[in-house]
């Protein structure tokens, strides 16, 4: 199966909030471009930011640190949509204690 692509999708919300909806694989070849979206919104100001993962389909370690890249540069991140690896991988790495992650609707379901 060839690698995804990575979307982001960037919604204000309101003043200081922001929703990154993200599709397609976070890996090393597309972790770059989350980051490049982290300096954006640095720069822009905002301080609260969701981060839909409900259609990402593979997170690495390169994604992961992506997501702590954005977690530094906003004052409050919150992860929705998280799936079931990628739970896996916030747990195993300790990753759990510093980002704020709601699981995807289907993760219970899937059993």
């Amino acid at each position: 199966m060839p690698p995804q692509l990575l979307t982001i999708e960037m919604t204000r919300l309101d003043a200081g909030r922001v929703r990154l909806r993200l599709s397609g694989d976070l890996d090393y070849d597309t972790a770059p471009e989350l980051v490049a979206a982290a300096g954006e919104l640095h720069g822009d100001g905002h301080q609260q930011v969701v981060v839909d993962l409900a259609g990402v389909s593979l997170c690495d370690s390169s994604g992961l640190s992506a997501l702590l890249v954005l977690h530094r540069v906003a004052g409050s991140m919150r992860l929705s949509g998280v799936n079931r690896q990628l739970q896996q991988m916030l747990d195993r790495t300790g990753l759990t204690e510093v980002l704020t992650a709601e699981p995807a609707d289907d993760v219970r379901a899937t059993g």
